[in-house]
């Protein structure tokens, strides 16, 4: 499982410029099932995305597509995160 963190880089007008764009790719994700949770940090100066692929190779590929990478708009860091405990509703996260 990965997290992974975006810094926006430029002002939020030009941010908001390109995110139905955005919106369009995480959509997109969600629907192959790459991505399992997403949504913007307070204060708003980027968001934060949760991936369970396994491979951090097979991910970067799939953030290389993403309107806010491909323009500069944003730093992301990713952090890789092993959970071994989790509440029942998360249990498929430890698979």
């Amino acid at each position: 499982m990965y997290i992974i963190s975006l810094t926006y880089k430029v002002s939020l007008e030009t941010i908001d410029s390109y995110l139905d764009l955005h919106i369009k790719y995480l959509n997109e994700q969600y629907e192959l099932q790459n991505f399992i949770a997403s949504g913007r940090k307070t204060p708003r100066t980027g968001g934060i995305i949760l991936s369970k692929i396994s491979e951090k190779n097979e991910l970067l590929k799939i953030l290389d597509k993403d309107p806010f990478k491909i323009n500069g708009l944003a730093d992301y860091d990713i952090t890789e995160f092993i959970p071994n405990k989790t509440c029942e509703e998360l249990k498929f996260l430890m698979e």
